[in-house]
């Protein structure tokens, strides 16, 4: 099988990502104020308090997916690094990359990286097509490229594993 020839992205804010975020933050805010609105009396104050808190916690979220930093990708043959690009100083980073949404024009992505310390570090990367028309072929490509696992034997190996 034929390896995937290198591939360097940049990755904008994506207009797509945002309006989707702010239209389930806000769907799920309206069912959680219906519900404390609509309950019936038999749900106690406890109950109501724990919605409320769910309501911020809604909104928490919805303002972190909304913070989308411009960020490099590039797959080299091997395996994917990236680096934030709104700063100069930044090291790449080897990272992980898994697909967890495809819609044809628009990819969320999964990035899992380790820090020198250890520990295990996620960030969403929404993509979308427009802006990246002459490389989308190719990222697509390396993306959905499958990876040989690690430490296994060769497949002509016909030994029982």
């Amino acid at each position: 099988m034929r390896g995937s020839p290198s591939c360097v992205i940049a990755v904008r804010r994506s207009g797509v990502w945002r309006c989707t975020v702010c239209v389930v933050a806000a769907a799920s805010l309206a069912s959680l104020v219906a519900w404390v609105l609509l309950a019936p009396a038999g749900h106690g104050l406890a109950a109501r308090i724990a919605v409320t808190l769910d309501g911020f916690a809604v909104l928490a979220l919805g303002a972190s997916l909304l913070r989308v930093q411009a960020t490099g990708l590039q797959w080299d043959g091997s395996g994917w690094t990236f680096r934030d690009l709104g700063r100069s100083s930044t090291a790449p980073v080897a990272g992980e990359l898994e697909i967890a949404l495809d819609l044809g024009a628009f990819l969320l992505l999964r990035l899992t990286s380790r820090a020198d310390s250890g520990r295990r570090s996620i960030r969403w990367i929404p993509v979308e097509r427009r802006g990246l028309e002459r490389e989308w072929h190719s990222f697509r490509c390396a993306v959905y490229l499958p990876r040989p696992a690690a430490g296994l034997a060769s497949a002509a190996d016909p030994r029982p594993h």
